[in-house]
């Protein structure tokens, strides 16, 4: 596949808006994976206050980024239907992350039951292995 989607193509697949759109790119690399890319600059909301004068990216928002990304692999289903969260497992947190950096998140397919979609997901920045977990996402019909 190899389809690379930017920031207004990814609104026609998810929900997010504004502030809590948080990647700026993602490429469905074939039907089990994904990645995605979130260009930190530094005047996020999010480092407003954490830490003030030593920002970090909060794990929460990595975690959001990589669930975001997560959510291009089943695109075309999502196009009808909104992915919630229904857990999140093994969540480590390696390296920060900075403003200055490029996360970047590889995601994939694990399996899916039903509604459920199970996900292992990693994030870097320069190669280097920041965070990783394993998602479950519900994907519950628009009405």
């Amino acid at each position: 596949m190899g389809l690379i989607l930017n920031k207004e193509q990814i609104k026609d697949v998810i929900p997010h808006r504004d502030n809590m759109l948080l990647i700026d790119e993602a490429e469905i690399v074939d039907e089990l994976h994904s990645k995605g890319k979130l260009h930190i600059k530094g005047d996020e909301w999010f480092l407003q206050g954490h830490f003030p004068g030593n920002p970090i990216v909060p794990g929460v928002i990595l975690c959001e980024a990589m669930a975001q990304t997560s959510s291009v692999i089943i695109m075309e289903k999502s196009r009808v239907s909104t992915p919630f969260f229904a857990s999140i497992k093994n969540a480590r947190f390696k390296e920060k992350v900075l403003p200055g950096n490029t996360f970047e998140s590889e995601c994939t397919l694990i399996r899916n039951k039903g509604v459920f979609y199970f996900i292992e997901s990693k994030g870097f920045v320069n190669g280097k292995l920041c965070v990783s977990a394993e998602f479950s996402f519900a994907l519950i019909e628009r009405v």
